[in-house]
């Protein structure tokens, strides 16, 4: 059986957020870059169940992990 393949989309929507690119881009504008060696999930932007959902799906390495990943990508900087 295959894992569920879930977008950055589905992630933003799964957070409560607005899903469509424009929103997605201009989020990850705002928020980025996080500093050098600070986790997704510890972000200050979070809710607290926000960062409950993230920590949580790297922690369990759950099918969310990979986008989750993507995401912390996103909002580091580039080297």
């Amino acid at each position: 059986m295959e894992q569920p393949v879930h977008s950055l989309a589905s992630l933003f929507k799964q957070l409560g957020l607005e899903s469509d690119e424009a929103s997605i881009d201009a989020f990850i504008a705002r928020h980025s870059p996080l500093p050098p060696g600070m986790k997704v999930g510890d972000a200050p932007f979070w809710t607290a169940s926000q960062a409950a959902l993230l920590k949580e799906e790297i922690l369990d390495d759950a099918d969310w992990a990979v986008v989750v990943d993507e995401l912390n990508m996103l909002l580091h900087p580039h080297r």
